[in-house]
């Protein structure tokens, strides 16, 4: 692995290996007394998503605000990442590989979070991983991109879970929002933003603010 730093070393890029080559990423440092370890996976790299979404990167502040140290990284195929895409399978592998940096690199409980194909994609990956203790899934589609999303493994996923869109997400209606959310496993919270759409445009202080609500008072009340 090959990191370089900024000079006050709060930001790392480097490259994971993973099984379609390098893929690149970014590590915002974290705190010392960091109770988590987390993960932020970005959306369809064919319609233009990359690590440095705005949902992606304002999800990410808002989770490094609590000291935790937060991955992002591309998926194969996007940007630097070697690869191709591979329509949701390899990327599955992506995911875990960035899971497997975590555990390596942080003894740490794993949060995960995922902004619309990285939501339906990670959370198929961190729902069976131990070590994953809560996920965060962003504009969860339900019909995008010319395909539709299934969650019947939410079915069995007992971990701490908030389901963050917008009430116009053209991606995600609400109505098939709440029977997704309704089907999963407890614990989970269901939020809808209002007055946002898929991409939370105008909306991203309102969403981070319903994250950090959700960080405080599910995973950090719980562990104090």
């Amino acid at each position: 692995m090959t990191v370089h730093s900024t000079p006050n070393a709060q930001i790392c890029s480097f490259f994971l290996e993973g099984t379609a080559g390098r893929l690149e990423a970014l590590l915002n440092a974290g705190t010392a007394d960091a109770r988590y370890a987390a993960v932020v996976c970005h959306p369809h790299p064919l319609f233009g998503g990359t690590m440095h979404n705005k949902v992606v990167y304002n999800t990410m502040k808002a989770l490094n605000g609590f000291g935790f140290p937060v991955l992002r990284f591309n998926f194969r195929g996007t940007e630097l990442s070697e690869g191709e895409h591979d329509y949701g399978k390899g990327e599955r592998d992506d995911v875990l590989t960035a899971l497997n940096w975590l555990k390596q690199e942080f003894s740490l409980p794993i949060l995960f979070a995922g902004f619309s194909f990285g939501a339906a994609i990670g959370l198929r990956a961190a729902c069976p991983d131990p070590d994953v203790k809560a996920l965060l899934s962003l504009g969860t589609p339900v019909a995008a991109e010319g395909r539709s999303y299934t969650y019947e493994f939410l079915h069995d996923c007992a971990k701490p879970k908030l389901f963050l869109s917008g009430d116009r997400d053209q991606y995600g209606p609400a109505e098939r929002l709440y029977e997704v959310t309704a089907a999963a496993a407890d614990p989970k919270r269901f939020v809808l933003i209002h007055g946002a759409d898929h991409f939370f445009e105008g909306q991203l202080s309102a969403m981070r603010s319903a994250i950090e609500f959700w960080v405080r008072d599910t995973l950090l009340q719980a562990a104090a």
